[in-house]
């Protein structure tokens, strides 16, 4: 028996619906495969801040770094600046741990509408730098409070940061298509962007079996609309990368579907697991939150901690699930969150049996 200890970050909104669904369908999938998931829950996110004036206690990095992988829900709350609960919880989290890849693999599922005209196929995956570039704490305010008010924010790029994401995903691109399209903006950012480029075409240089294409991201953020089928990897830094996985993740039908991974690839610490989607406020309560997204983000932990057959069939079982139609409101469906996490696991028993010829 292989024993793997998650922390769980359930946060706020919907992610308090959500998770309980996510948490049970990977327990069926391992139930009976030899692998126990041992859930260390926390009560982390804004009620907490609400209570304590802080999104985690003081030693919570170390809490979780003591665990194999971090299972995150949503963050946020209308009562609590998102500066609060972004730089409170997430960004000391992927930074503690040097997550600094962001895995978002975006794809169409046969019986959901895409929101764009034509329903194209889709089935791309966004590697977002995550840990430098735009979402730098570099800069500052001066003169508030007066008319020559100002702000002032760094971008941060590196060598180092540059071409580890860049190899990595080169590494994604080499078992898919072989094409690696490079978000920019260096006709505008004269500094940051050219040396992106420079380096982002070094990288792929040396892996030699890779087609690079460096598109600027307005015109990438078009093309993402108008023929989303044209792409398969894109590696990004922080900002275009979170900018573009939503745009993508949108256009499939909903972002409740999509899931996304912060890395860090050694192994060297945590890395954490969550869906793309918000808190959603407007909804939360109301037990219609779509729990594929935080389903298949629970895959993709599966999968980094070294069980891709189970990941498979766990993907597999939601596939089946949401291209029968038995969905969630925003796809369409009247299931509740909780009918949607069952039929997912009945699914997976259909699995077993088939298998089995039971």
């Amino acid at each position: 028996m292989t024993t793997h200890t998650i922390s769980v970050l359930a946060g706020d909104g919907i992610g308090l619906e959500v998770m309980p669904v996510a948490i049970e369908v990977l327990d069926a999938a391992t139930r009976d495969a030899g692998v126990r998931l041992d859930w260390r829950v926390q009560d982390w996110g804004s009620d907490y801040y609400r209570a304590h004036g802080t999104m985690m206690p003081a030693d919570a990095i170390e809490t979780m770094a003591a665990t194999d992988a971090i299972f995150l829900g949503a963050v946020g709350h209308p009562d609590v600046s998102d500066v609060e609960t972004l730089w409170g919880m997430l960004i000391p989290i992927r930074r503690a741990f040097d997550q600094y890849v962001n895995l978002r693999p975006v794809r169409s599922f046969a019986g959901v509408r895409s929101s764009l005209a034509g329903d194209p196929e889709i089935d791309v995956v966004i590697v977002r730098e995550n840990v430098e570039g735009e979402y730098s704490a570099v800069g500052g305010r001066s003169y508030q409070g007066t008319p020559h008010e100002a702000a002032y924010q760094q971008s941060l790029f590196t060598r180092h940061g540059i071409e580890r994401i860049a190899t990595y995903a080169v590494e994604v691109a080499s078992g898919r298509r072989k094409h690696l399209v490079s978000a920019t903006k260096s006709n505008g950012i004269i500094h940051t962007m050219p040396f992106w480029d420079e380096v982002v075409a070094e990288v792929v240089d040396r892996a030699g079996d890779i087609e690079l294409e460096s598109v600027l991201i307005d015109a990438l953020a078009a093309r993402a609309v108008r023929s989303p089928q044209s792409l398969d990897v894109i590696v990004a830094s922080n900002l275009f990368g979170d900018i573009l996985s939503d745009l993508v993740a949108g256009a499939v039908g909903s972002i409740g579907i999509a899931p996304s991974a912060n890395l860090n690839p050694a192994g060297e610490h945590p890395s954490m697991f969550e869906p793309v989607h918000g808190s959603a406020p407007d909804i939360a309560g109301r037990g219609i939150a779509n729990p594929v997204g935080q389903i298949w983000a629970g895959a993709m932990m599966l999968r980094h901690l070294g069980h891709p057959q189970i990941a498979d069939q766990i993907e597999a079982a939601f596939t089946a699930v949401v291209e029968r139609g038995e969905v969630t409101p925003d796809l369409g469906g009247t299931l509740s969150t909780r009918e949607v996490g069952a039929a997912v696991i009945a699914e997976l028993a259909a699995q077993r049996s088939r298998a089995t010829g039971a």
